[in-house]
């Protein structure tokens, strides 16, 4: 078949067949992009129908691992959406903040919430993990700290699991949310994190083997930053060093979010620091962009755990 002859194959079946009641608009015209790209794909690639429905069935078991937003990080699919996100703001002329990256599929909403200043840990990994002190100043659009700010701060254990969807830890283990002083501040104590894989057995890692791909993604520290009148930034920072910097699976590495971490040894600082122990020391600084007219959303409407 043609592409034409495609083209309107899929709009027979997805336009014309609309008889009951009225249809969405925007769901109408993405479902036939969709439709008629798939249909292409089948007639160029010449797949066969037991091809077709491996797919299908792939999907309905990524989708029963809950593995979908994996795949998605996997496969550029947020990584792209952050790339068109940035683009409209430099449309808009909205420039100079703290790069965007990925959010991924393991935040957990309601997270205790302090001023100033938070431990993360519950001190479970205290034996095997190696204490971090993270701190900096969140800045508003025109460059005075910002105060109030909420900074909501999530990240992997030392074996690279999340509170949550790891049983092994306690409810908010490794989660926060800071309330910036009035001096715009935020300062937290952790454990440095370990990079982590998809599940070795799972839908993700299966589809990635097929593609001669890894899994693994570098340490790093997830972030919501928000502020009044200000857009939230979804962002994270890696630990520098670590093996897969820049080889993450998730396309989620990115110039500016690589802050130097310094190991601490000195004993006059670990007092002031609050630690019994050599920590590593990590400083980084927020640069939100104000909220203007015009300017496309800064926060995605998806579904999020709750707790």
């Amino acid at each position: 078949m043609t592409h034409d002859e495609i083209e309107k194959l899929a709009s027979k079946f997805v336009v014309d067949a609309a008889n009951n009641g009225t249809p969405n608009r925007r769901v109408q015209e993405v479902t036939l992009r969709i439709m008629a790209d798939l249909f292409k794909t089948i007639e160029d690639l010449d797949l066969s129908a037991s091809e077709v429905w491996k797919g299908i069935e792939y999907f309905s078991r990524a989708g029963a691992a809950n593995e979908l937003g994996l795949l998605a990080a996997g496969l550029g699919l947020e990584r792209f959406l952050d790339i068109r996100a940035d683009e409209a703001e430099a449309r808009a002329g909205l420039v100079g903040g703290t790069p965007r990256t990925i959010e991924g599929p393991l935040y957990v909403s309601g997270a205790p919430e302090s001023i100033g200043y938070a431990r993360l840990d519950d001190g479970t990994d205290d034996h095997r993990g190696e204490v971090l002190i993270m701190h900096g100043v969140v800045f508003g659009g025109d460059g005075k700290p910002l105060s109030g700010a909420k900074v909501e701060v999530w990240h992997a254990n030392v074996l690279g699991g999340y509170s949550f969807f790891d049983p092994s830890q306690q409810p908010f283990n490794l989660r926060r949310t800071i309330i910036t002083d009035e001096n715009g501040r935020y300062r937290f104590r952790s454990i440095v994190p370990m990079g982590y894989g998809c599940p070795p057995e799972g839908t993700t890692q299966e589809f990635l083997n097929l593609l001669g791909r890894h899994g693994r993604r570098p340490a790093h520290i997830h972030f919501f930053v928000s502020g009044n009148l200000h857009r939230t930034l979804t962002t994270q920072i890696n630990i520098d060093g670590d093996n897969y910097l820049w080889d993450d699976f998730a396309f989620a590495s990115r110039e500016g979010l690589v802050p130097p971490i310094v190991r601490v040894e000195d004993r006059a600082r670990m007092r002031e620091a609050g630690v019994d122990r050599p920590f590593a020391e990590i400083e980084f600084d927020f640069r939100l962009l104000t909220e203007t007219a015009g300017a496309p959303p800064a926060e995605v409407d998806r579904k999020r755990v709750s707790a």
